[in-house]
């Protein structure tokens, strides 16, 4: 890892590794395929936002398109119109960090002015590569994501991580995003399936190569579902646990998800025993 801080916009950063960090998923979107619909109108926006932080979540991430499968996509303008008053109306709260879930360089960036901490970009900077100069401009934080739609991908699945992580890094680094910046995800359920995502799990260990602390997304994914029968995805709050217990274990220092309350257990549980090993391997 190359920093236990993770720097972001506006003077704010967390310490990442001796305690799970938690970003608590608000999408204020009609289509999400969890919870789309539910925090549409500013108000019960923010009332989610409340429940997230008293939940525990240090960090809340905002998205306004769809990401799922099959998604509509929308404007940049629709986009920027349903996240930005969000922003506007929690710029300035000292008790948590902001995240803006977004591809678009533009919508970055007027979240970022707005009050946005960090820049969660699905793509990895490849999609529209500008986002990461607004990483550079402002210091915000910057998730590199990986994602296996539209291209071929390596059959073994840590290589095809690889593979695309280090061009997404190679595109931050050129654009002068400092180290301290940047944090990974391997993008569970983005175009991989149940197997792939069993794999990545089994295999987490093999990601710290990339000296950047990780970020997970399990949260109700369609192979949570998958192996534990649950078709509705609100349904999959226990497994998600599960699976954020695991890759903490494995080395996961910030967990993307939607039932903060329940997750925050888990990986309690997971921090304290990590902490006891070290404990005993320092006697």
């Amino acid at each position: 890892m190359t920093s236990p801080i993770w720097k972001l916009a506006h003077g704010r950063q967390i310490t990442l590794g001796p305690q799970s960090v938690i970003m608590g998923i608000l999408n204020v979107t009609p289509d999400s395929f969890s919870d789309g619909g539910r925090f549409s109108r500013l108000d019960q926006a923010l009332e989610h936002v409340d429940r997230l932080i008293a939940q525990g979540a240090q960090i809340v991430d905002i998205g306004g398109e769809s990401t799922r499968p099959g998604a509509a996509p929308v404007s940049a303008a629709e986009e920027q119109d349903r996240i930005l008053p969000l922003f506007e109306a929690l710029a300035g709260r000292k008790d948590i960090i902001l995240s803006v879930d977004t591809y678009r360089a533009e919508t970055a960036r007027l979240a970022v002015a707005a009050g946005a901490h960090i820049v969660n970009d699905v793509w990895g900077g490849q999609r529209e590569p500008d986002i990461a100069d607004v990483a550079a401009r402002t210091g915000a934080g910057l998730v590199i994501m990986h994602t296996g739609r539209g291209r071929t991908k390596d059959p073994d699945v840590i290589a095809d991580q690889f593979s695309y992580l280090r061009q997404s890094l190679d595109i931050v680094g050129k654009c002068g995003v400092e180290e301290a910046q940047v944090v990974v995800d391997p993008g569970f359920g983005f175009a991989k399936d149940t197997w792939e995502n069993l794999q990545i799990m089994s295999r987490f260990e093999e990601l710290a190569d990339l000296s950047y602390p990780l970020l997970v997304g399990t949260s109700r994914k369609r192979f949570v579902g998958a192996v534990t029968g649950r078709e509705n995805a609100s349904e999959r709050d226990v497994a998600t646990a599960a699976t954020s217990a695991i890759l903490r274990c494995k080395g996961a220092a910030v967990f993307r998800v939607h039932d903060v309350a329940i997750n925050r257990d888990a990986l309690a549980v997971a921090d304290a025993m990590l902490a006891a090993r070290e404990q005993a391997e320092k006697r």
